[in-house]
């Protein structure tokens, strides 16, 4: 029997794929960028953590552990509560961490059950992993969500602790296939929002489309929407709990002037933009 490393379960999802959604979070990923908003995430085991709580002016501390192994059967038990709502919104599942394809056969044969129960399933992934993986999601995912952070390989491997090479060449893989694919570009202010990370954003986008539309001429137009995720310090307070370095500066924020401006770069080249309110 599969067994997968869960984190957590979030119920009414609205921003991780179309409708109203239920996004798994999987524990374990291969990055550490600077930025992440779930630092309890990249441990590949269960973490223990202790954790302040009020009560009527009294504060207490309680020990929690972040990550439980799940089967397949258990998640789709607790997925399954909200079907109607999927239904009614046109949404489903999505599959995220970080990193689910981190726990490729668990990842695999989650989505496997998931079509099989008629779900619509959305895969976030950083695309960080072997090609050969990446294919075997293909047949049970229904929209990949493909974070898209920094051109540069030697900025990749600073910012976030591997090369961006066999991500690019998966990115570029993926927008040749046949799925839908959806760009996320975390924007770090002074880190991925620069001109140039941009402008070699777009013209790879522009150069894997026009590839695929010299190869199959289907009209659809995929990595021409590209959804805006700001930073944002509201994870700051788990870095102290679980212990982990917080190599971001105080003081950051992204306005949303400077989101719309971005926006504007990328539409002006003709992309589809989305500005989320999360990262």
């Amino acid at each position: 029997m599969i067994k997968g490393l869960v984190f957590d379960i979030q119920r009414f999802s609205v921003g991780d794929g179309p409708g109203i959604r239920t996004t798994v979070f999987f524990q374990g990923c291969p990055l550490s960028c600077w930025w992440c908003h779930n630092p309890e995430s990249r441990a590949t085991e269960p973490r223990r953590s202790v954790r302040q709580y009020s009560l009527d002016g009294k504060p207490f501390v309680r020990e929690e552990v972040t990550g439980a192994e799940l089967t397949v059967d258990e998640v789709l038990q607790e997925v399954v509560r909200d079907r109607i709502f999927y239904e009614e919104s046109v949404g489903g599942i999505t599959l995220s961490g970080g990193e689910p394809l981190y726990q490729p056969d668990f990842c695999e044969a989650l989505l496997e059950a998931l079509k099989k129960n008629g779900f619509h399933t959305t895969l976030d992934t950083s695309g960080y992993a072997p090609a050969e993986v990446i294919a075997r999601m293909i047949p049970f995912t229904d929209l990949f969500l493909f974070d898209l952070k920094l051109m540069d390989d030697e900025a990749h491997q600073k910012y976030s602790g591997v090369s961006n090479r066999a991500i690019l060449e998966n990115l570029r893989w993926l927008l040749m296939s046949d799925k839908p694919v959806i760009v996320r570009f975390p924007v770090i202010p002074g880190i991925t929002d620069t001109i140039k990370n941009i402008d070699m954003m777009m013209a790879f986008l522009a150069e894997s489309q026009s590839a695929r539309q010299a190869d199959k001429l289907t009209g659809r137009q995929p990595g021409r929407e590209v959804h805006l995720l700001p930073y944002h310090a509201m994870a700051k307070y788990k870095y102290h709990r679980f212990k982990a370095e917080d190599r971001m500066p105080e003081g950051l924020e992204v306005t949303r002037e400077h989101l719309e401006k971005i926006g504007q770069i990328f539409e002006q080249s003709g992309f589809r933009v989305v500005i989320s309110s999360i990262i």
